[in-house]
């Protein structure tokens, strides 16, 4: 497989880029390592493996069993050992260095914000693609009044902090700056 791999891959370079005899033989004189899984079951089964990469946080409120003072215990999906559930306790600074391994660096973004979901597509296309499909767009209403808490539905959420470039969206930076609300407000 990796002979056949090698040979249509240098085939198709050749056709794209002008490059001397000498370096299509290097090419050919070392060993390619093509690596092949079995597919997929299905494009269900492909929608959630991406999904898991591009969609989620690294952990789900729901997940999260108890906080103490010492440790944090969640429950976790043991893939090893044919996606048995489990609950492990750690510490809660080893909480922390999990969860900060899944924060991007600054300037990189995840996969949905590329392709059609990418601003520059719905700048460009979004109206055309709403006109074809006769999708008529929900007008955006202008929210003057502070967010409700999406959890009791009753009190207003206050943002206390924003982090570095990568936080909220504008509109919700421009209420971060109205008066904070201390917890015993």
């Amino acid at each position: 497989m990796s002979k056949i791999f090698r040979a249509k891959y240098v085939s198709i370079l050749r056709n794209k880029i002008k490059l001397e005899q000498s370096y299509y033989n290097d090419m050919f004189k070392s060993e390619w390592v093509v690596f092949a899984k079995r597919p997929f079951g299905s494009p269900k089964s492909v929608i959630e493996y991406l999904g898991r990469y591009t969609h989620k946080i690294a952990i789900s409120n729901h997940r999260i069993i108890s906080i103490n003072d010492e440790s944090v215990t969640f429950t976790l999906k043991d893939y090893k050992n044919n996606g048995i559930r489990k609950t492990m306790t750690i510490s809660h600074l080893e909480f922390v260095r999990r969860f900060v391994l899944h924060i991007l660096p600054k300037k990189f973004v995840r996969i949905r914000h590329f392709g059609f979901l990418s601003s520059t597509w719905k700048r460009e296309k979004l109206k055309n693609l709403q006109n074809i499909l006769k999708v008529t767009p929900v007008p955006k209403k202008e929210n003057t009044l502070p967010p409700i808490c999406p959890c009791c539905k009753e009190g207003v959420m206050v943002t206390i902090v924003v982090f570095g470039s990568r936080g909220p969206p504008e509109h919700f930076l421009s209420l971060a700056q109205e008066p904070k609300l201390s917890i015993a407000d």
